[in-house]
């Protein structure tokens, strides 16, 4: 994706190579989108490309969800206190 490759072109010599970098980065442009620069952006892209984004979108809210209601651990309780055995 080249709006992607010229970000990266842009900050390359100033990534650390942490995960907090691209978070950083993206979320810094995104304070000076306005709902037209997002809708257009949204648009410009291939279907591929919505598909992937929205996909990515709602398994990431779908997992905080799981997250949250601690859906797959295993819950005992042992007096008043509540553990968690994974």
């Amino acid at each position: 994706m080249e709006f992607i490759d010229n970000l990266y072109e842009l900050y390359k010599n100033k990534l650390t190579g942490d995960e907090e970098d691209a978070f950083i980065v993206i979320a810094g442009m995104m304070e000076s989108f306005s709902n037209q620069d997002v809708e257009k952006f949204f648009y410009d892209l291939s279907e591929k490309d919505r598909f992937d984004m929205l996909a990515l979108f709602l398994y990431e809210k779908f997992r905080q969800k799981i997250a949250k209601e601690g859906i797959g651990q295993t819950k005992n309780r042992e007096g008043d206190s509540l553990k968690y055995y994974h």
